[in-house]
């Protein structure tokens, strides 16, 4: 057997394979010592970053998938259609992640089917648990017909194709709906959440910035790929995403800072806490900066610096979900919650898996293609040349 048929050894196929053996050897110790071995998670604080970053940060981070779906399906903005693709990769791989991150969260992994036959209405956590099962279920259905179009296989194509608009219409109410739900679930704790961020329009906030995130991460995605492996859209489309990010980002400062207002929360940034630390942070990184960067047209124009901004946004998020699963918490719970090596491999695993599968995709499907077309064989896609000093495509 020939050496030459193993793929390339390169610097990040190396990192890649350390991350998921260490996330490997994380998840025997979660699956066959407990929770008490693998997390440092206790009765105060009995929700960490499995919950905070796998589940609140990745299901927001996926809803680049509906928030493209409703702007060309609903909307009709067929500007926008050639990037669907990705778009709904990345929904798929995102909730696909979080599906199975939710086996390392529960207490007892065997049980993870249990909503399916004991329901309970009133719960926003069953909510979340179908609308997520259901979603993975409506994605893989949604990229199907770009693996189908790979192997040739144009009966079952079509036959999805006359089922997709249902489709897309059932997608975007699911994750409508659970979107917010996960910030419903922080309404049950006014006495306990920090002021900062509890407030009663957590559902509102929740599903305005994964909007945001959502165009952002797609942004990142499309960038990163063009880098990588020459696959890319039309700059001046992800200019109009970047138009599209700062008016949802303007939509959502609006209502949040007037929420502090009209709640007198600003009152707390006289104490120099920890909370008003990553408060501020949050505001600045998250909030204020892309925001200022968007506005500048020959900022958000530039690939690099639309660039910049869509990571500042994806930061803030991240940033405002912890803040509002951990940092918020720890005043109440009269501690700090730091979480233990084996929960972060699993995280930083997870992720890793799903990038790894999107470039994949990236590599061997055509993600980045237009819609409507039909390639006998996987060609690298044409793209419109940039010069090389602002340009997000490698050569």
């Amino acid at each position: 057997m020939s050496f030459s048929k193993f793929p390339k050894l390169t610097f990040w196929r190396v990192v890649l394979v350390m991350i998921l053996a260490v996330g490997a050897y994380s998840t025997y110790v979660r699956f066959f010592h407990g929770l008490g071995a693998s997390t440092n998670l206790s009765d105060r604080f009995p929700w960490g970053i499995w919950i905070g970053f796998d589940v609140l940060c990745g299901v927001g981070t996926a809803a680049g998938g509906f928030t493209l779906a409703a702007l060309v399906y609903v909307f009709h903005l067929e500007r926008f259609r050639p990037i669907i693709r990705p778009a709904i990769l990345i929904a798929f791989l995102g909730y696909a992640r979080v599906g199975s991150t939710m086996l390392f969260e529960v207490g007892r992994p065997i049980r993870i089917w249990y909503p399916l036959i004991l329901w309970n209405p009133h719960s926003v956590l069953f909510e979340v648990a179908w609308c997520v099962m259901l979603y993975v279920t409506v994605a893989g259905l949604e990229f199907a017909p770009v693996i189908l179009e790979r192997l040739g296989w144009e009966a079952p194509k079509k036959a999805l194709k006359t089922v997709m608009i249902p489709l897309v219409f059932f997608g975007i109410l699911l994750s409508t709906m659970h979107q917010s739900s996960l910030g419903s679930l922080f309404l049950i704790v006014p006495a306990k959440l920090h002021p900062y961020w509890y407030s009663p329009l957590l559902p509102l906030f929740f599903i305005i910035s994964a909007m945001g995130v959502g165009l952002a991460l797609l942004i990142v995605a499309s960038h990163l790929s063009a880098r990588s492996f020459g696959a890319c859209i039309e700059q001046s489309i992800l200019n109009d995403l970047g138009k599209a990010m700062a008016v949802v980002m303007l939509l959502y400062a609006t209502i949040r800072f007037q929420d502090l207002w009209a709640r007198g929360t600003f009152v707390y940034l006289r104490q120099p806490t920890s909370e008003t630390i990553s408060f501020l942070l949050e505001c600045f990184v998250g909030v204020v900066l892309p925001i200022i960067l968007l506005l500048i047209r020959r900022v958000r124009e530039n690939p690099e610096g639309l660039f910049a901004a869509a990571v500042l946004v994806i930061t803030g998020f991240l940033l405002n979900r912890l803040n509002v699963s951990v940092t918020g918490l720890e005043s109440w719970a009269g501690g700090s919650y730091f979480p233990r090596w084996t929960e972060a491999a699993v995280s930083i695993s997870t992720v890793a898996g799903a990038i790894f599968a999107f470039a994949l995709a990236v590599r061997y499907l055509n993600v980045f293609a237009p819609v409507n077309s039909q390639p006998a064989i996987r060609t690298p896609l044409s793209v419109v040349p940039v010069p090389i000093s602002s340009a997000v495509v490698g050569s």
